[in-house]
């Protein structure tokens, strides 16, 4: 029974009409989690309760149940939470409801710019989750008991700067809280659409959260048998359980696997998973899944990607990326942090001390889990490296912390087995060394095929010194940042001019030296010829089968860079090749030999073509390359 002579007027204060239209324009992008905040917010009345009553039993009053209730009705355009929680006081209702604003309400306002991007974010820190219920209602109703209390007291507000208070009669503890929904947001007086809600936000809250399930009425089975009524009750909605706070001891791997599955909407079952708790100066748990499949739009940059985050069993977000660094973007799961303010600033999550640690340790985490995986599980490793290595090759540019593990877990072609599987870890190259070998050899290029058949390769076959296959878009970047590992240098054998060191022999450099002799004066010909298309000319014995290569110079961008930077539209400076001759090949002899100066300049330019089409796999002028070969060929046939 209510007394409109009990009503009383109250004013939420200076401004804070302000507040609340700040919150509700600006603050939330995603209206549905009005819902999310008003059950975060009886779970934690039940929570409350719970803690008393385990020194005071009889707060309970026969009802030890505790439990969400939601219920719509269509015709009024209305959403009821219920709860039997500890529910509040005339005092507490004043406090909770009608004091939006806390200390520090000037500074506050004095930080306010009129950028509502900006002030989004300040306003969180007041806690105004309740009042997220004027996104979708233009008119609130509560109406609560506390419990041990007799009286109840009725708060009801338009949102607009001011609110009534009167005293009721309330048959149960706890708090029920009426949306009066505004005409345009009536879909959320749809059962249905709440259960989704419920389901996708507050699957994991403790507290059962349920909703009506009407009487399904007497009918008749095809048989004409009666099949009796089934009378209509309050189901659970939710799981009403956290799987990630259960010890490890009790959950099954089935378990695991199907969690994976819910959180993850994936159909396979992940290749691995951790579940761990973290005690200490930041507290939570995480429980990490490594998928079996990438998703198609990995590479996608909208995209999506990041953990589910919890405050305290609460879901606060799909998608914290701030946990993950890009290069660990495949992982799913979640975190529930202990540390992170259960309030509305956690829609806007700030790159704190607290988020800091926790992406240190789930890094950390996530790195041992596939140390262990390479070493106990090959075949699961291989499985992971086929469909994510290439995001991990991002990891040396983006992680300088971690560098050295994350190269401990990259895997590369080799040409110790010419396979364009990427199963060769940098540490079974090191073993393979020869004794007097100091660095790790690669080349990078547009395909397999391609560094596969790359003429610079050929000295190290006939040595048998191993050349590591690079030939994914992120290999050049990853390698600017990967300079060495396990105390080995790496070094492109298509930059700069080739040193075996100890691996030539002293015959082996006598008889390059007389090769050399034999074409005295052929590089400074070359050099006069191509004019300014070459940065320099200059013998190697880099080359056993082909007559000439290009190599970058030391200081210069490789090509393979330039061609990236290029693809991502960032201008490169020309960079001009270091043009290397094979003086022991037939063809370089021949052009030594040649006396007619036009033929000459003709052939030089056919092999630093052919050089440029074995390196890049394009050539700014193909048709007169095509005019050149042509005319040598008609020149050679009469």
């Amino acid at each position: 029974m209510t007394n409109q002579k009990d009503i009383t007027k109250h004013e939420f204060g200076t401004d804070a009409g302000k507040i609340l239209n700040l919150m509700i324009h600006s603050l939330y992008s995603n209206k549905e989690i009005f819902l999310r905040e008003l059950v975060s917010n009886a779970s934690d009345a039940a929570d409350k309760l719970r803690f008393l009553a385990l020194s005071n039993g009889d707060l309970y009053q026969g009802d030890a149940d505790l439990r969400v209730r939601i219920s719509a009705d269509k015709d009024a355009n209305t959403v009821t939470i219920s709860d039997n929680g500890i529910g509040m006081t005339r005092d507490e209702v004043i406090s909770s409801l009608g004091t939006i604003a806390k200390s520090g309400t000037a500074e506050f306002f004095k930080n306010l710019t009129g950028d509502q991007s900006k002030d989004s974010q300040l306003i969180g820190q007041f806690g105004v989750g309740f009042y997220s219920a004027f996104i979708v209602a233009d008119e609130v109703t509560v109406r609560t008991r506390k419990a041990g209390e007799t009286t109840a007291v009725e708060w009801q507000s338009k949102g607009e700067g001011e609110y009534t208070l009167q005293e009721i009669e309330k048959e149960g503890r706890g708090t029920d809280i009426i949306l009066h929904l505004r005409e345009e947001e009536n879909e959320y007086a749809d059962e249905w659409r709440l259960r989704s809600i419920v389901t996708k936000y507050s699957d994991h809250i403790s507290t059962p959260v349920q909703m009506y399930k009407a009487e399904v009425p007497e009918s008749e089975g095809e048989d004409g048998e009666k099949i009796p009524a089934v009378p209509g009750e309050w189901e659970s909605i939710n799981r009403a359980t956290a799987l990630w706070t259960r010890d490890k001891s009790e959950i099954s791997e089935d378990e695991y696997k199907e969690f994976y599955k819910h959180v993850s909407h994936d159909w396979e079952d992940p290749l691995s998973w951790g579940h761990n708790k973290v005690e200490g100066k930041t507290e939570y748990t995480s429980l990490l899944y490594i998928p079996k499949k990438a998703p198609f739009d990995l590479w996608n940059r909208e995209r999506q990607s990041g953990l589910k985050l919890y405050v305290q069993r609460v879901f606060i977000m799909d998608d914290a990326e701030q946990f993950m660094p890009s290069y660990l973007r495949f992982v799913k799961g979640l975190l529930d942090s202990n540390d992170l303010p259960l309030n509305v600033s956690r829609e806007i999550l700030q790159d704190n001390k607290v988020t800091q640690a926790i992406r240190k340790g789930c890094t950390s985490r996530i790195i041992k889990m596939l140390e262990r995986m390479a070493k106990n599980k090959a075949d699961d490793y291989q499985t992971f490296w086929n469909e994510f290595g290439q995001v991990m090759k991002e990891g040396p540019a983006e992680d300088a912390a971690n560098k050295e593990s994350i190269a401990k877990l990259l895997r590369f072609s080799s040409t110790h087995t010419d396979s364009e599987t990427q199963d060769v870890s940098l540490e079974q190259y090191i073993e393979r060394m020869k004794d007097s070998q100091d660095k790790i050899y690669y080349v990078v290029a547009d395909s397999f095929i391609a560094a596969k058949n790359s003429p610079h390769l050929e000295i190290f076959r006939k040595k048998g010194i191993e050349v590591l296959l690079l030939s994914d878009r992120v290999d050049e970047w990853m390698m600017s940042h990967l300079t060495e590992f396990g105390e080995k240098q790496f070094q492109s054998i298509t930059r700069g001019d080739l040193d075996l060191g100890k691996l030539d022999d002293e015959e082996t450099k006598k008889a390059q030296e007389e090769s050399e002799k034999e074409v005295a004066g052929l590089v400074e010909r070359i050099k006069t010829a191509l004019g300014d298309d070459v940065k320099d000319v200059r013998f190697t014995h880099r080359l056993t089968d082909s007559p000439a290569c290009v190599v970058s110079d030391d200081n210069d961008m490789s090509s393979q860079m330039q061609k990236l930077m290029e693809s991502v539209g960032q201008a490169v400076p020309e960079a001009k090749p270091v043009f290397e001759l094979n003086p022991e090949h037939q063809l370089v002899k021949h052009l030594n030999d040649e006396q007619d100066e036009d033929k000459f300049a003709q052939w030089s330019h056919v092999l630093l073509d052919q050089a440029l089409l074995a390196e890049r796999g394009t050539l700014k002028d193909p048709t007169g390359f095509v005019t050149r070969l042509n005319k040598l060929m008609l020149d050679l046939s009469k």
